[in-house]
C-alpha cells in the first residue's frame, strides 16, 4: 500500500493538473482507477484521469488554476484584432470639410496592441496602448499643437470596408472619421525616368493654383514667400520623381516641400551641429531622421535632390545622401489629402515663415 500511496504521490506531481487538499489513499477507490488507467490509456493520459478518480472520491480538491490565464485570454484578444493591425489612411469630416490622418497599429509583445497617429497636422504620435474587444477599439493621445488641454480621443470599430468612429478633439470638439487600409506602394521594377520639367518658370505663378490672400511673387526671377500666408500647390499631380529644389530662407524660419502633398521633407532654419531629427532641417517630418543636419545656414542658397518611388525616399542635402532609400510609412502633418494610392501635387509650404525658391524641376518616372 505504501508503493501505491508513493505512485498517486508522483502521478499528482508530475500531472501538474491538480492539487489535492485532502487525500485518502486508503480508499479502495483509487486502487480501482489506477488500475483501470493501467489497463485502458497511454501513460500520459494515466495521471490526468487518476487525479479525477481521486477528486470523485474524495471530493476536497482544490483546482490549480493555471498561471496564463490571462494570457490566453489576451492572445485570442490579439487573434480577434488581426485586421486592424496595420496601416490606415483616414478622413476626419470637421464639420463638413474634409482632413486627413493617419493610423498605425503594431503587436508590441504577445498581447499589447500600440500605435502611431498622424493628426491634420503635427508630427507622428506615439500611442501606448490601443484598447480592442469585440471589433471595437480606443486609444487617446496627449495634446502637441492643438490649443485645448485635453487628450485627444479616437474610438472606432471595423467595418465590411475598413474602419470608421469618432474623434474627440483637446478643445472637446467630435468629428467622425473613416479609413481604408493604407496601400503597400510597392513597386516590382525600376522606373524609368521623363523629361525634366520645369515647374517654376522664373517669371510668374504659372502652373500653380493662386490661393485667396496669396503672398506669393516673382521677384528678379526668384518665386518669394516674404511672410506667413498660403501655400502653394502645383497643378500638375505626380506618381513617382525626381525632384531638384534651391531654396533660401531667413534665420529662424521654416518651411518645407510636401511630395505628391501629402510628405513634408522638411526645411527649418536647424543648427548645424543639432542631433539630427525628424522634425529639423531635411527629415520627413516625424517619420525619417537624416543622418546629419547638413544645412549651410540662413541666407544660403541650398539644394534637395528628392527621389520617390512608391514609398521609398531618397534625400540629398548639398550635395550629400542624408535619407537612402527609406520608406515613408504614411502621410505627415499638413497633407493635402490621406489618398497614398493616388497621384499628387507638390506643394510648397507658405504658412509658417518666409522662403525663397529660384529652381523647382521635376523628372517624371514614365511607364514606357
Amino acid at each position: 500500500m505504501l508503493a501505491l500511496q508513493d505512485n498517486v504521490k508522483n502521478a499528482v506531481h508530475q500531472s501538474g493538473g491538480c492539487v489535492f487538499m485532502k487525500l485518502d489513499l486508503s480508499c479502495s477507490f483509487v486502487v480501482v482507477v489506477h488500475n483501470y488507467i493501467l489497463k485502458q490509456i497511454d501513460m500520459q493520459k494515466k495521471f490526468l484521469v487518476l487525479g479525477l478518480g481521486c477528486m470523485l472520491a474524495m471530493g476536497g480538491v482544490t483546482p490549480a488554476v493555471a498561471a496564463n490565464t490571462n494570457t490566453a485570454f489576451a492572445v485570442t484578444g490579439v487573434k480577434e484584432a488581426k485586421d486592424l493591425i496595420g496601416r490606415w489612411d483616414i478622413t476626419v469630416n470637421e464639420d463638413g470639410k474634409e482632413a486627413p490622418s493617419w493610423l498605425e497599429v503594431k503587436l508590441s509583445g504577445y498581447r499589447t496592441l500600440v500605435g502611431y497617429f498622424v493628426g491634420s497636422s503635427g508630427s507622428a504620435r506615439p500611442v501606448s496602448k490601443v484598447e480592442f474587444d469585440n471589433g471595437k477599439f480606443k486609444f487617446s493621445i496627449p495634446p502637441q499643437w492643438e490649443n485645448g488641454k485635453n487628450d485627444v480621443v479616437v474610438e472606432g470599430e471595423l467595418t465590411s470596408t475598413g474602419i470608421q468612429g469618432t474623434l474627440v478633439t483637446s478643445e472637446g470638439k467630435t468629428y467622425t472619421w473613416k479609413g481604408v487600409k493604407a496601400p503597400y506602394l510597392k513597386r516590382v521594377v525600376a522606373p524609368k525616368w521623363g523629361k525634366a520639367i520645369n515647374l517654376f518658370n522664373g517669371k510668374d505663378l504659372t502652373g500653380w493654383k493662386i490661393a485667396p490672400k496669396n503672398q506669393w511673387e516673382v521677384k528678379d526671377g526668384i518665386l518669394t514667400s516674404a511672410k506667413s500666408g498660403v501655400n502653394l500647390v502645383s497643378e500638375e499631380k505626380f506618381t513617382d520623381f525626381k525632384l531638384h529644389v534651391e531654396f533660401r530662407y531667413k534665420k529662424g524660419s521654416n518651411s518645407g516641400v510636401y511630395l505628391r502633398g501629402r510628405y513634408e521633407v522638411q526645411i527649418e532654419d536647424s543648427p548645424k551641429d543639432a542631433h539630427p531629427s525628424n522634425v529639423l532641417y531635411s527629415g520627413i517630418y516625424g517619420f525619417l531622421t537624416p543622418s546629419e543636419i547638413n544645412s549651410l545656414g540662413p541666407d544660403q542658397w541650398q539644394s534637395y535632390d528628392i527621389t520617390l518611388v512608391g514609398r521609398m525616399v531618397t534625400v540629398v542635402v548639398n550635395g550629400k545622401t542624408v535619407i537612402s532609400n527609406q520608406e515613408i510609412p504614411g502621410i505627415t502633418g499638413g497633407a493635402l489629402d490621406a489618398n497614398e494610392g493616388e497621384p499628387g501635387p507638390i506643394y510648397i509650404q507658405g504658412d509658417h515663415g518666409p522662403i525663397e525658391f529660384r529652381k523647382i524641376v521635376l523628372t517624371p518616372a514614365v511607364n514606357k
